[in-house]
């Protein structure tokens, strides 16, 4: 069961690592934190892999909702995240770069 727990950890926090905008990396965040907040509930709960397991499932899709259900919307400019030659991540209006896919 830890093998597999770590597993899921290590997909999670890969995929949460690829969002782009806010909202998407709050959710992915959401998900994490909810992953284990559930799996811990599950195992007080349960006291077994299965109630773990469900638990786990549960916290992600109610921590992925939380987190982007809370994402400050900005008025009509969405805003976007970019990598600079020198590898620093800034924060920007998101420009055509986005929507064409060339980031």
């Amino acid at each position: 069961m830890k093998r597999h727990t770590m597993t899921i950890a290590a997909t999670l926090m890969a995929l949460a690592g690829c969002a782009t905008s806010e909202q998407e990396q709050r959710a992915g965040t959401g998900a994490l934190i909810g992953a284990g907040a559930g799996a811990l509930a599950g195992q007080a709960i349960g006291r077994d892999t299965r109630s773990t397991v469900v638990g786990a499932g549960a916290g992600a899709l109610l921590g992925a909702v939380v987190g982007t259900a809370t994402t400050p919307q900005r008025r009509g400019e969405e805003m976007c995240r970019y990598r600079g030659s020198d590898g620093r991540v800034y924060v920007a209006r998101c420009d055509d770069r986005y929507y064409d896919g060339n980031y």
